[in-house]
């Protein structure tokens, strides 16, 4: 087996030597990554590259049309005439009407207690106050991304995420790009999450991946992860944080290549996966590199919010976008407790 094909063995074995190395038992600020990345990099804004299906090069849109009529005759005005009224139901109701989702559109049309039908699995996230602001639940399989400044928190709510499922028996895959294994424990013990016993019991795997060890590797990290998550069984898999993946290239359409690639390995082996990721220095509701938010399915965004008077600086959460779900837009405070993330639904910011 060649050196960079073990690197699985190496990762699993690696908590056995790497102790907490500042040994202060900060539970949240160091196994949260909120010490920062340690490099001064940039933000830029990526989108993943259209692969061109359905396009030409020209740029011109096919005509799939047998007899060489453009598809696309209709004009945009007779378009909007014909288009059905939301008014009246016809439509769907895409927009705030009968079969919408009126808490895409805004948080006033959002009711918590309202029934959900859909025949999507869905999964609660386990974090109090804020599974009531997603109706039905976070869609099973989905690439979960929670975007943070460091100290908000981003790590803990990995790791309650995780937790819910070991709690009910299911099992779990933790990969950790920036803290040790024992730290992780750690962390996990102080908010009373046995961790250890779910790894003893064969149902939680943390897997420390030095960077270099992962650029060198990569490759066969992203061949051979979803058939080991598919042999665990895992039903969640937390990574954090993919803005030290996205840090290993210097060119932005080498970066959005393989950030699209890993995540889409992640999403071939079926399993809930939930990233972690620095926020921008330039915007809160940004990625470091604005490419992650575009590849989930769900986003969350936790910042600090600071009032005018400077009396208190607080915890703000909000749900950028969940696909094929009903959500609150609200911005709402939550604070790091004893237990974990704790969203306050019913209170405002100021």
């Amino acid at each position: 087996m060649s050196d960079d094909e073990d690197w699985f063995e190496r990762a699993l074995g690696a908590g056995e030597n790497d102790g907490d190395a500042d040994g202060d038992g900060d539970g949240d600020t160091g196994a949260d990554g909120d010490g920062g990345t340690g490099a001064d990099v940039g933000s830029e804004t990526g989108v993943p590259e259209n692969d061109g299906a359905g396009v030409p090069e020209s740029g011109t849109p096919r005509s799939d049309d047998a007899d060489g009529d453009s598809p696309f005759e209709e004009t945009f005005a007779s378009a909007f005439e014909n288009a059905p009224d939301p008014q009246d139901g016809s439509g769907g109701g895409g927009f705030g009407g009968e079969g919408g989702q009126s808490g895409e559109f805004g948080g006033e049309g959002f009711d918590a207690d309202a029934e959900f039908e859909s025949s999507i699995e869905r999964i609660e996230l386990g974090i109090e106050g804020l599974d009531e602001m997603i109706l039905g639940g976070v869609p099973e399989r989905s690439l979960i991304s929670v975007i943070g400044s460091a100290g908000t928190g981003k790590t803990t709510f990995g790791l309650q995420f995780l937790d819910r499922a070991l709690r009910n028996g299911k099992r779990g895959v933790y990969i950790t790009l920036e803290e040790s294994t024992d730290r992780i424990y750690d962390t996990a013990e102080e908010k009373g999450w046995s961790f250890i016993e779910y790894a003893e019991d064969g149902r939680l795997a943390i897997v420390h991946l030095d960077p270099i060890e992962m650029a060198n590797s990569l490759t066969s990290i992203r061949s051979d992860l979803p058939e080991l998550v598919k042999a665990f069984d895992a039903d969640r898999l937390v990574l954090d944080s993919v803005s030290l993946l996205e840090m290993m290239y210097d060119h932005p359409s080498d970066r959005r290549s393989e950030v699209y690639q890993f995540t889409r390995a992640l999403k071939e082996a079926g399993v809930t996966t939930l990233v972690t990721s620095e926020a921008s220095g330039d915007n809160p509701y940004s990625s470091r590199y604005g490419i992650i938010e575009y590849l989930a399915d769900a986003v969350f965004v936790l910042q600090y919010v600071r009032p005018s008077d400077f009396q208190e600086t607080r915890l703000a959460l909000e749900i950028q976008k969940i696909r094929d779900a009903n959500h609150s837009r609200e911005t709402k405070p939550y604070e790091i407790t004893g237990e974990g993330l704790s969203v306050y639904r019913q209170a405002n910011i100021f």
